[in-house]
Formats: C-alpha cells, structure tokens, sequence
C-alpha cells in the first residue's frame, strides 16, 4: 500500500491558483479527479495525518502513487477541464452516475438537409435536437403520430427515403398527409425546415402560439366560406390539445425548469429528475451511483450536475438547459455553475432552492419518485439469486469463514439517554430477510450509556435460548431437511438453530462483548463480527485492525443492509415503548386514574400522539373515563407540546431526532 509521504509535492510547489488535479495509482492510472480554486490548499488537506481523514479518502490517497495538477484562468475553465478528465479516464474514485433504466427519447436530426423526427435511446448525437427522456416509447409514437397531422415533416428511415427518391412515388404517410414528401420534390428543403422549426418550437414549450395561430387560420377560412380547410384546421387544433393534454401542468407560471431530487444512503444515491418546459413535465430520467466519499448533500447535487450538463454541445447555444435548475440543496460552487450554463444556453440560468408553492411541492414530488427509485433498485440487487450468493461468498472469504453464512443474525442496541433501553435480533436467511424470525429483546437494570453490558446480555440471553431449545427438542423430517421441534406441540424451535454469522452494530468493545458471553456458555463455533455504521468496517475479534472491504463489495453492502435493518427494528421497538412510558408518566398526576385505568387508555388508542389529536369526547368514550376525568387528561398531555421522536444511535453515542 503506497505511503501518501512518498509522493507529496514539496512545500510551496503548489501553486495557489485555481485548477484541476489528479490522482494516480502505482500503474499510472487516474483514480480521482478534482478541481480547487487554491489547488495548494485543497491538495494539502490530503496529505494530513491518515487518521484525520475519513476512511473512503484515506482509501484513495493511500491507493494513489502520484498526483498532478493542471493551473487554469478561472473556475468556469477548472469545471469543464474537471468533466473533461472525469469522462475520460473514469476514474474509479469519482461519483458516476448511472442511468437506472433506459431511457427513450424523441429525436429530430435537425443537422440533415431533410431533418426526421424518431425515437431514440442511448447517448446523444451531435447534429441531433432532443425532447425527453420519456418512461415509454409508446407515448411517444402516439405524440407524434398525432403531430404528423399539423407538421407533416419526415419521419420515414434513410432507406425508406433513398427508395422513396429512386422510384419518384411517396410512401404511405405521403398519401395520407402525415408528411409533406419531401423525397419526390413536394416541398423543397427550406419549406420543410419551416416545418421541422414549427415542430421543435412546439415540442419545445412555445404552444400557446401555434394554437392561437391555428385558431385565427381557422375563423379566417371559416368566414371566407372555405369550410373545408376550416375543418382540417380545426381537426389540427383538436390534434394539438390532445397531445397538451398527455402532459400535465405542474407549474402554473408556465416556467422553463429542471426539477431534480436525490436519494441517499451509506453506500449509494438515486437521483430523479423531472424536465419542464412550458409549465409541463415533458421527461423524467433516474441514475443511481455508488457513494465513494462522504460529501453532504450539496456536494452530491455538484457532481450529477456536472455530469448532467458540462457535457453539452459547446458550438452553439444550449437549449437543453433550463433558465432555471431546482434543486435540494445548493452545490458549493453555485455561482460558478450558473456562469458554466449561463455561457452555455445563451441567457442567465439559475440554481436555487423552492421553498414554498408549486415548485416546492413538485419537489417533494420528484423526492418521493427517487426514494422509490432507490428503493426498487435494492429490491431488485438483493433478490437477485446470483448476487446473494457473491455476497455470501465475499463474506466468507473476507472474514475467513469455513463456509458462507447462510444464516446471518444482526443485534442493536437502542435506548434514550440510558431510559427504555431495547435490543433487536434480524435475521437473514441466503441473503435474504426472514421477518418471522425478528426477536426484540427489554433490557432492565442496566445503565443505558453502557451498550457494551447491554449487548453482552442480549447475546447471553437467545444464545442460552438456543442451548436450552436444542436440548429440549426433537429432529424430524421436514420439507427442507431435518427441523428441530417441540416434543410437546410439534411446532419448529426457531431458536434452536445457530446462525452461521452474529454480526453486532458496533466496534470492538461490542465484539469483545458478544464473544466473551458466547465464551461463557461454552460456544465456540458461532462467527462474530461488528460493523461500525459510520466507517464501514468490519471488526473481528483479537484483531487490532478492522477488515476494510471495497465499497463495490456485494458482501459489504449486505452486511450494511443487515445492520441498518437492525437498527430500524430496534428503533421502531424504542418508539412503541417510549411513547407508552410517556403517556403513562404525563397521566401519573391526573386525578381519579389509576394503573388500571391508564393502561386501558394506553390500549385504546395505542400512542402519545394520537391521544394528544383526541378530543375531550373521544377520550370520554374509553370505558371508565367521565367528561371530567377526559378533560384533565387532555390537559396533561397538552402541556407537552413537542411531538417529535428521538434515539440514541448506539454506534456514535448521538441523539437522532425523528
């Protein structure tokens, strides 16, 4: 592994001005690209104490053999030379974003003498002019079949065109008016380029001129007894607002806007993005990429926004780009990426945060399709078969297991300042959650600070359940194999099987505590390891140094899956409890209710916050309780306004608010 020392530039050799640098492995690749408006104080902050680095940069400089840089005039000139090199060499510790699906779009091929309009998918085309992406390419061929009618421009393939050219007789859509057969000399070049300009402009979001157009054409044709060509041209103003009416209006002011959303976890992001034009959602596109260092959410909203955009056609003006760019947060450089797309459109561009009205609410709409994004994109990665099945092998070979855990159980610890302290035991099964064997565990009599004690009894208590099963149960012939159950009943002992890895939400003391109580009820065959949820890394026992997996490691990201629904389990179980001891504490003082009572309203309406939204008469409805007694309850829990939730995540000894 390189030593960042051996390759540091000497002091002052770093020039202050603004540029792009790169880092190389020992093989001379790029592995990171940046760009810094002091290239000495940015690259200085790599060269620190290793420990003072978070772990993904460490990562990266400790793999790097090199580093250059390149001095640049502005910040403008280090964005594009920074999207220039990241295209280029790929490097493996940059954010790259990648389209979840693929998309289709809607083509003109404005750069040929006769332009045709298409669907396409892929990467864009130079000399080509895009509208989308859309979700199907079907909507798209209804659109512009219905088009066809008011812009009769071509639409037929070369092949079909040169044929057309050879035989002096138009194809089908010729004959029936859907293209003005440019091919045997109907319109010359020019009259259909006014055609395809007419398309684009409406495509583009200029309708309410076309439609007023066409309107006034048709009264005039109407009022000159023309009735004929007043009829196609209302039947090419009904053509018009059919294809309007596919699009919904989101925006009311009718604005030019790109709304993007992102959503992130430890290890990857989805990002959706919603394109208006016109006041009209004209496409939707979705990527997901892999986190490779820790930036906010800002820092994430600059890298797809460079990707996105500092790639466009630099020969001319831009009008992929929006006047303005919505986003959740503001990227660090905003005022330098606005002056990037401002010089690339033609006219001011603008990035901002919506913070109330119709652009926050779409927003929020575009958030709620990345999380599902997101959310689909892990289903599909964990219930794929062979996928699960690298993971398990990863697992294994990183931890030196003799066989892959088949049976993973995950434990957490969860409490409120050292009150209503809980546990929760997951368990996976091939990679996969198996809910029906979740366990939740109490802890009394323990001081809460000390998740190390805590975890010490949870892991003495369901191993010495698995003791006591499998002493007391009997093997029989099941669907799957052998299965243990009661002698009594006949129903499975689900305790009674051991896990093939207990993993633990923490270090080493959590580790040290897990196997010490497997220790002491002489279990020596069970694996135990710990992942720290902020690092990533896997701790084993006796082990100084923690096992560091890559960050593209399937058996990394199910390990973190496991963990996080740990935690989630555990949270969810610490709610329920806290909400009760809450309600019953803030009823302690009411006159007239005593235990009985209390835990009668407690099952009636099961949590602090809908008894906090009951009325006075809701209450009064619970068996037991008077109007009188209703009213002083409602009183009790009306003095504590704050309705929020919290928990201490035990892994960095924080309250997390919820």
């Amino acid at each position: 592994m390189p030593d960042p020392r051996t390759y540091r530039p000497r002091p002052g050799e770093i020039p202050t001005q603004p540029g792009v640098y790169r880092f190389r492995d020992p093989k001379g690749r790029v592995i990171y690209v940046g760009k810094a408006k002091s290239l000495r104080a940015r690259l200085s902050s790599y060269f620190q104490d290793i420990g003072n680095l978070h772990p993904r940069t460490a990562t990266m400089v400790t793999t790097a053999a090199s580093v250059e840089w390149t001095v640049v005039n502005t910040e403008v000139e280090a964005l594009q030379l920074e999207y220039s090199w990241i295209k280029e060499f790929d490097p493996r510790f940059n954010v790259k974003y990648r389209d979840d699906k693929s998309y289709p779009w809607l083509a003109v091929t404005v750069g040929e003498e006769f332009p045709r309009v298409m669907v396409g998918r892929g990467a864009k085309r130079k000399g080509t002019r895009y509208f989308g992406p859309y979700s199907h390419a079907w909507a798209i061929r209804e659109t512009v079949d219905v088009l066809l009618r008011v812009f009769p421009m071509r639409s037929c393939s070369n092949g079909v065109f040169k044929r057309s050219q050879q035989i002096g007789r138009p194809c089908l859509l010729g004959y029936i008016d859907k293209c003005t057969a440019p091919c045997v000399g109907n319109v010359s070049a020019e009259e259909h380029r006014r055609i395809v300009d007419d398309f684009c402009d409406f495509m583009g979001g200029q309708t309410a001129a076309f439609l007023r157009r066409i309107e006034k054409e048709m009264y005039a044709a109407s009022e000159a007894l023309e009735f004929e060509r007043a009829a196609r041209l209302r039947d090419d103003l009904g053509a018009m607002q059919r294809a309007l009416e596919k699009q919904a209006v989101v925006l009311g002011d009718g604005a030019d806007a790109d709304v993007i959303a992102l959503a992130e976890d430890p290890l990857e992001v989805a990002v959706q993005i919603f394109y208006v034009r016109g006041g009209r959602i004209r496409g939707q596109r979705g990527w997901v990429a892999d986190r490779v260092d820790e930036g906010d959410t800002g820092k994430l909203v600059e890298d797809f926004l460079l990707q996105l955009y500092a790639g466009g056609d630099s020969d001319g003006a831009d009008d992929s780009i929006p006047r303005e760019i919505l986003v959740p947060a503001l990227p660090p450089d905003q005022e330098v990426f606005e002056e990037l797309l401002s010089e690339r459109r033609g006219s001011r561009v603008q990035i901002r945060v919506p913070q109330r009205g119709d652009k926050r609410t779409l927003l929020e709409t575009v958030a709620r399709n990345a999380g599902q994004a997101l959310a689909l994109h892990k289903t599909k990665r964990a219930s794929d078969l062979t996928t699960r099945n690298r993971a398990l092998e990863e697992i294994a070979e990183a931890l030196e297991l003799p066989e892959a855990p088949l049976r993973i159980e995950c434990y957490d610890i969860s409490h409120l300042q050292g009150s209503e302290i809980v546990a929760s035991m997951v368990v996976f099964e091939d990679g996969l959650a198996r809910k029906s064997e979740y366990r939740r565990f109490v802890i009394r009599g323990q001081d809460g600070s000390d998740d190390v004690r805590a975890m010490r009894e949870v892991i003495t208590r369901r191993f010495r359940r698995l003791l006591d099963e499998q002493a007391t149960s009997t093997e029989v012939a099941g669907d799957n194999g052998p299965m243990l159950v009661d002698p009594e009943t006949g129903r499975p002992r689900k305790f009674a099987y051991a896990p093939g890895l207990v993993v633990v939400d923490g270090g080493q003391p959590q580790v040290a505590a897990a196997v010490a109580a497997l220790d002491e009820l002489g279990i020596d065959d069970v694996p135990v390891c710990g992942l720290a949820k902020r690092l990533e890394e896997v701790w084993l026992p006796g082990q100084a140094d923690p096992v560091i997996l890559p960050r593209s490691s399937e058996g990394l990201y199910l390990l973190q899956r496991v963990r996080d629904e740990a935690h989630r389990f555990a949270i969810s179980h610490h709610r329920s409890r806290r909400s009760k001891t809450m309600v019953e504490s803030l009823l302690d003082d009411v006159p007239g209710l005593g235990e009985v009572r209390r835990k009668t309203l407690l099952k009636h309406f099961g949590s602090l916050k809908k008894l906090r939204g009951a009325t006075v008469e809701e209450i009064a409805t619970v068996p037991g309780i008077g109007i009188a007694t209703a009213s002083a309850i409602k009183d009790a829990v009306g003095k504590q306004s704050g309705s929020g939730r919290v928990s201490v995540n035990t892994a960095t000894g924080e309250i997390e608010e919820h």
